[in-house]
């Protein structure tokens, strides 16, 4: 079973006890558009995540304080933070998207395998601007529902894709954020070229695109923004480094930058 099965079977049993103990709080509040923040920038964005740990590296930082990480990012220049709120496999929580929520005024994805509404209006009562679906995860019928139902709350939604056919799923929705998943849901793999591939067959005058996974070093990101990425996800290079803020700003290259 691949990592993904396994997480998505996990997924499963905790949907049917969120949908017995969980009631919406149906907050009102506006959502920070990340299309709108990111879209006409000239800088590459950053989209910095909170990530204690993974499937694939096991424990990368157990004793961040999402807060003071959120509050570092912000300060260093970030356009959004990725908070990864599913407990068992990558140890985060509903709490810690809260917390960020509160310490800044940066769109905030909820980075989480959302297979049911009921994941989106929790979501949304956290304080989440984006929600994450990923095509690889979802039957089509339950992808074209799910990204419906979040844009009802005004919520962006960045529709990850890891190659060709999922891409063509993702712009049938009509989806303006597309993720490209650099890594290999199988294999873990990771290879920038697959940004590079899927992204000659995206308008991104219209389209705003995210580069996911593998971003390391500048030469990184300078590779993804030459291709036309707007913006990156960047995870475990920030959440293991020791000088947080000069790592996210040495990423911030001009959008079509050459190759370092």
């Amino acid at each position: 079973m691949t990592f993904l099965a396994r997480i998505l079977e996990e997924k499963r049993t905790e949907i049917k006890t969120l949908k017995q103990t969980y009631r919406s709080t149906a907050v009102q509040r506006k959502p920070i558009s990340l299309y709108g923040r990111f879209q006409e920038q000239k800088q590459l964005q950053i989209i910095a995540e909170i990530k204690r740990a993974s499937p694939s590296k096991g424990m990368i930082n157990p004793d961040v304080i999402p807060a003071e990480q959120a509050e570092i990012y912000e300060t260093a220049g970030a356009g959004a933070i990725s908070v990864l709120t599913d407990t068992p496999f990558f140890k985060g929580t509903m709490d810690d998207l809260a917390a960020v929520r509160e310490a800044v005024e940066l769109p905030i994805l909820n980075k989480d395998f959302i297979l049911d509404e009921i994941q989106i209006d929790r979501a949304a009562d956290y304080g989440a601007d984006v929600i994450l679906l990923i095509v690889a995860a979802l039957e089509k019928e339950r992808l074209q529902a799910l990204y419906q139902y979040a844009k009802s709350k005004e919520l962006d939604v960045l529709v990850e894709v890891h190659d060709e056919e999922e891409l063509a799923q993702a712009q049938e929705l009509g989806a303006n954020i597309i993720g490209i998943n650099n890594r290999n849901l199988k294999t873990f793999e990771v290879d920038l070229g697959v940004t590079e591939r899927l992204i000659e067959k995206i308008d991104t005058s219209a389209t705003l695109v995210i580069s996911e996974s593998g971003m390391a070093v500048p030469e990184d990101a300078a590779r993804v923004a030459k291709a036309g990425a707007k913006g990156i996800l960047v995870g475990e290079t920030l959440m293991r480094a020791s000088e947080v803020s000069s790592v996210l700003k040495s990423l911030q290259v001009p959008v079509g930058a050459k190759p370092l």
